[in-house]
């Protein structure tokens, strides 16, 4: 597969910024992956890209397969605002409203990293994110083996936990009422992590569970 999560066919062979495998008894794991864990211990991550990104906060950024047409006006509006704000966001970005909105972001000055559900091992990756990469804007990490493929249902929920738990805060575009974002959500706030959601009668049910609204142009509390 050649990252078709992404629904890109614009590709170029991975390779041009050399990947590195991250192990958590080396020197230079960084401290943060040590939130990333499976059965107590930290994982074994591979990254292509600035290590650098993640240094500071980050904000996850998840949304539901299907999203509704408000809620998609409403995150068009928020990711042509925050592509030019001091903020690195880190996500799967498997639906479409997570794909259409790292295209804004990749199109302006913020950071990203990406954790595709799959290993970096032969890994297509569209032409646009070549100067991201070059630049040190786009860090791609994955928490699985080479010869993970394929996202499965449970490969992609054993990453959106991983980029739940590198994020200081959330960001939900959408999370349809019972679905797994809505949980994912709901065990955030649990944990005690902040968690915003864009501005939408559709997303009342995380108000409800304590996700704070979020307006399009209110960018205070994701980059303070």
């Amino acid at each position: 597969m050649s990252l078709g999560e992404f629904g890109v066919r614009d590709d170029v062979t991975a390779g041009a910024t050399p990947r590195k495998r991250l192990r958590p008894d080396s020197l230079d794991y960084p401290t943060v992956l040590r939130r990333c864990v499976d059965k107590g211990r930290p994982l074994v991550v591979t990254a292509q890209g600035n290590l650098r990104v993640l240094d500071g906060p980050l904000l996850g950024f998840f949304s539901s397969a299907r999203s509704t047409g408000e809620a998609i006006l409403k995150t068009y509006d928020l990711a042509q605002a925050l592509r030019g704000v001091d903020v690195t966001v880190v996500g799967g970005f498997q639906s479409p409203m997570e794909r259409e909105f790292l295209d804004f972001l990749l199109r302006g000055t913020a950071s990203v990293v990406v954790c595709p559900g799959r290993g970096l091992g032969n890994m297509q990756i569209p032409r646009a994110w070549k100067d991201p990469l070059a630049r040190g804007r786009l860090l791609l990490l994955s928490f699985f083996d080479d010869g993970v493929r394929r996202p499965t249902a449970a490969i992609a929920a054993k990453r959106n936990a991983c980029v739940a738990a590198l994020a200081s805060r959330l960001l939900v575009a959408h999370a349809e009422p019972g679905g797994k974002t809505a949980g994912l959500c709901a065990a955030a706030l649990t944990r005690g992590q902040p968690v915003f959601a864009v501005d939408s009668p559709d997303n009342a049910h995380l108000v409800t569970l304590g996700a704070v609204s979020l307006p399009a142009y209110d960018l205070t509390l994701l980059t303070a």
